[in-house]
C-alpha cells in the first residue's frame, strides 16, 4: 500500500490534485475546521476584542463575591449557574466588548496620559514611606486582585471610552416639549360617562357542582393543584459545648490579638467638606477663585450653575473617587483645593472641619477581641466534632451512631419541598444546602459533612419521600366547590355584561338597558384619572372610562362578583395652564429615560457591528462545570 502511494505521488495526477487543493484554499479562504481547533478558544469574541476562559473565570469570581456579600452566605459557581446568572453576565460582557471594539475602530481612543494620570491617583500604588509611586506596590496590589497592569490599563481605557460616549449622548439629547405635553395631557384629561353594575343576581343562580364537574376542574387546574414532592430528613448539627462560651480567654492571647489588629480598631480621621463638580477646567478655575476670595460654596455654585454637595464626618475610605479623596485629605481646615480631575468632570473641594482619628486601647477593644477569640474557639470545637463524625462515618457507622460518638445533635425536620417550603406554604428556616442535599439522596441515603459557611456544618439522612400528586376530590371538595362556583358566576357575569353592552352598541340608550335589569344608572362628569378616583370608583370603571373613545361602550370586571357596563359620553382636554408646568417637569425625567435607551441601543448596535458572540458551553467549562447547557448564544443584537 505504501509503495503504491509513493508511485502515485510521482505521477502527473498527483501534481494536478495539488493544484486543485490550492485553488480550493483560494476559494474558501484557506480555512478548514481542523485548523480552527489549533488556535486559542475564546468565551467571548468581538472583533479585535475577546475574553479567554481564564479572564472570564476571574471576572465571574468578582461577580460571585458581590452576590455572596448581598446574600450573606457562601455561594459556588454552580449556585450562580443554576440561577442563570452566568448567562446574563456573559451576554452583558459580550455586548460591552462588542461596543468597545466598535468604539476603538470608530476612533474613540482615550489618550495614554489620561490612563497614567488615573493610575497615579490610586493610593494603594504609592510607597507609604516615601509617598512616591511604587511600581512593585502597583504590581503586587494588582496581583492580589488577579489583575495585571495591562488588564488594569485596558479597563481604564474602556471606562474613559464608555463615560465619554455617554457624556456626548447626554450633551446632545433633549426630549421635545410635545413628549411632556402628551404625558401631561393624558394626566389631566377629564371624561364624562354613565354606567351601571351587573350583579350575580342578574346572571342567574348557579347550581352546586357535581362530582364530575369538580373532577374535571381538578384536571383543568392540575398544574396549580398538584402538591409538590415533599421530603423528610434527619440533620446532624455540629455546635460547640455551651460551657465553652464562658471559658476565660488567656490574657496573652488577648494582648497578642490586640497588637496584631490595633491599627484597624481605632477611629479614623474624618473630614467635613463641600465639593462642587464642574463640567470643564475653566469653570472649575472660576469656582476655585470664588471660594478662595471668600464666597460661600452656595454663591460660588450659583454663579457657575453648579450645585454644591456637602459631606459630613467622612473617613477617607468612604470616598469613592480616589482623586477627590487624596485632595480632601491633603487640605487644612477652611482650605480650598485646586481643580481636581475627578472620575467625571472637574471637582473643587473646601474642607470645613477636621476630626482627628483616635488610636485604640487594649481596654476599649478588650470585649470585641474576647468575642472574636471565643468565636474562633467555637469554630475550632465545632470542626473537632466534624472530624470525629467523619472518622466514625467512614469507619462504617451510621449517621445516628457517628453523631453520638462525635457529640453532635440530630434534628428531624418536617416535610419540605425542593425550594424549602412547608406543607402550609411557609418557608422552613434552614440553610439552603439542606434542601439541595436532600434532593441528591435516595431514600435512606446519608450525605457527607457539608460546609454551610460561617463555621456551620451539617450532614443529612433522607428518611422519606412523599411523591408529587394531585389531591383527591374528598381532600379538596369544599374549597374546590367554592372556587368552581366563583368561576362559573364570573363566566355568567361576563356573558351577561357582554350581552347588555351589545344592546347599547346596537343603538339602545344606556338608561333603557339599565332599567331592563333594574340597575341604577350612575352619571359622572369631569372624572380625572388619579389615585383618589380609583379608590372612589374602582379600577374597573376608571379603566373603562379612560380606555375607550368618545361614544364607545365598555364592559369591565368591577369587583370579585360584579361587572360594570358603561359608555364614554364626552372627553375634555387638559387645561393648558395646569398641564403646562407638569409637561416641563416631566421633560428631564423623560430625557434621562431616552438617554438610557439611546446608550443601550448604541451598545447593542456596536456589538452587532463587531459581530460579537459568546460560547455558553465554554463559559461553563471555564467555571469548572460540565459543558452541557443551552446552545451558544447568537451574535449580540
Amino acid at each position: 500500500m505504501i509503495t503504491a502511494f509513493r508511485a502515485f505521488s510521482r505521477s502527473k495526477w498527483a501534481a494536478g490534485l495539488l493544484v486543485l487543493i490550492a485553488v480550493s484554499f483560494v476559494i474558501v479562504g484557506a480555512r478548514m475546521d481542523v485548523f480552527d481547533n489549533l488556535g486559542p478558544k475564546h468565551v467571548i469574541s468581538a472583533g479585535d476584542r475577546s475574553m479567554s476562559e481564564v479572564e472570564f473565570r476571574t471576572a465571574f469570581d468578582r461577580v460571585r463575591e458581590r452576590v455572596q456579600e448581598q446574600a450573606g452566605r457562601p455561594l459556588t459557581n454552580a449556585d450562580l449557574v443554576a440561577e442563570n446568572i452566568h448567562v446574563r453576565f456573559l451576554d452583558s460582557q459580550t455586548e460591552q466588548l462588542g461596543f468597545l471594539n466598535w468604539a476603538w475602530q470608530a476612533g474613540l481612543r482615550p489618550g495614554k496620559e489620561l490612563v497614567v494620570k488615573q493610575i497615579r491617583q490610586i493610593p494603594a500604588f504609592f510607597n507609604s514611606v516615601t509617598g512616591q509611586f511604587d511600581q512593585q506596590a502597583y504590581q503586587a496590589a494588582l496581583a492580589q486582585q488577579n489583575l495585571t497592569p495591562a488588564m488594569l490599563e485596558q479597563d481604564l481605557r474602556d471606562q474613559y471610552a464608555t463615560e465619554h460616549f455617554g457624556a456626548a449622548v447626554y450633551a446632545g439629547a433633549r426630549v421635545p416639549r410635545i413628549y411632556g405635553a402628551l404625558l401631561a395631557g393624558q394626566a389631566f384629561e377629564r371624561r364624562d360617562g354613565r354606567w351601571f353594575e351587573v350583579t350575580s343576581a342578574m346572571a342567574g343562580q348557579v347550581a352546586a357542582p357535581t362530582d364530575a364537574q369538580l373532577n374535571a376542574f381538578i384536571q383543568e387546574n392540575a398544574a396549580r393543584l398538584r402538591a409538590p414532592e415533599f421530603r423528610t430528613v434527619s440533620v446532624v448539627l455540629f455546635s460547640p459545648d455551651p460551657a465553652a462560651a464562658n471559658t476565660p480567654i488567656p490574657e496573652a492571647r488577648i494582648v497578642e490579638r490586640f497588637n496584631f489588629k490595633k491599627d484597624s480598631l481605632g477611629q479614623p480621621e474624618t473630614r467635613t467638606f463641600v465639593t462642587l463638580t464642574a463640567p470643564n477646567r475653566e469653570t472649575a478655575d472660576k469656582i476655585t477663585a470664588a471660594l478662595r476670595a471668600g464666597k460661600s460654596p452656595v454663591d460660588a455654585g450659583r454663579e457657575n450653575n453648579v450645585t454644591p454637595a456637602t459631606f459630613t464626618d467622612q473617613p477617607r475610605s468612604a470616598l469613592g473617587d480616589q482623586a477627590v479623596a487624596a485632595a480632601v485629605f491633603g487640605l487644612q481646615a477652611d482650605q480650598v483645593s485646586a481643580p481636581i480631575q475627578a472620575g467625571v468632570g472637574f471637582a473643587v473641594a473646601k474642607v470645613t472641619a477636621i476630626k482627628a482619628g483616635q488610636a485604640a486601647t487594649l481596654e476599649s477593644a478588650r470585649q470585641e477581641i474576647i468575642g472574636e477569640l471565643r468565636a474562633e474557639d467555637a469554630k475550632t470545637q465545632t470542626y473537632a466534632k466534624v472530624e470525629k463524625y467523619e472518622a466514625a462515618h467512614q469507619a462504617g457507622k451510621g449517621l445516628a451512631d457517628a453523631a453520638r460518638e462525635a457529640g453532635a445533635r440530630i434534628v428531624d425536620l418536617p416535610p419540605f419541598t425542593q425550594d424549602g417550603k412547608l406543607p402550609n406554604g411557609q418557608g422552613l428556616n434552614a440553610p439552603p444546602q439542606i434542601f439541595q442535599t436532600a434532593w441528591t439522596l435516595a431514600k435512606g441515603g446519608e450525605s457527607d459533612v457539608i460546609d454551610a459557611g460561617q463555621g456551620q456544618y451539617f450532614a443529612v439522612r433522607l428518611n422519606d419521600i412523599r411523591p408529587s400528586a394531585l389531591p383527591t376530590l374528598a381532600e379538596v371538595r369544599e374549597p374546590l366547590a367554592v372556587e368552581w362556583t366563583r368561576r362559573e358566576v364570573m363566566r355568567r357575569l361576563s356573558a351577561k355584561a357582554d350581552e347588555l353592552a351589545g344592546q347599547i352598541r346596537a343603538g339602545q340608550d344606556i338608561a333603557t338597558v339599565a332599567r331592563s335589569v333594574n340597575a341604577p344608572l350612575i352619571t359622572r362628569a369631569n372624572v380625572v384619572r388619579d389615585q383618589a378616583t380609583v379608590q372612589s370608583l374602582g379600577q374597573g370603571i376608571v379603566q373603562g372610562l379612560f380606555g375607550q373613545s368618545k361614544g364607545q361602550v365598555f364592559a369591565q370586571p368591577a369587583a370579585e362578583n360584579a361587572y360594570v357596563v358603561g359608555r364614554v359620553d364626552n372627553i375634555h382636554a387638559a387645561d393648558p395652564a395646569v398641564a403646562g408646568p407638569l409637561a416641563e417637569q416631566a421633560r428631564p425625567r423623560m430625557t434621562q429615560e431616552l438617554i438610557q435607551a439611546m446608550v443601550q441601543a448604541s451598545f447593542s448596535a456596536g456589538a452587532q457591528r463587531s459581530k460579537a458572540k459568546n460560547d455558553p458551553a465554554l463559559a461553563r467549562t471555564a467555571l469548572g462545570l460540565s459543558a452541557t447547557g443551552p446552545a451558544p448564544a447568537a451574535p449580540a443584537q
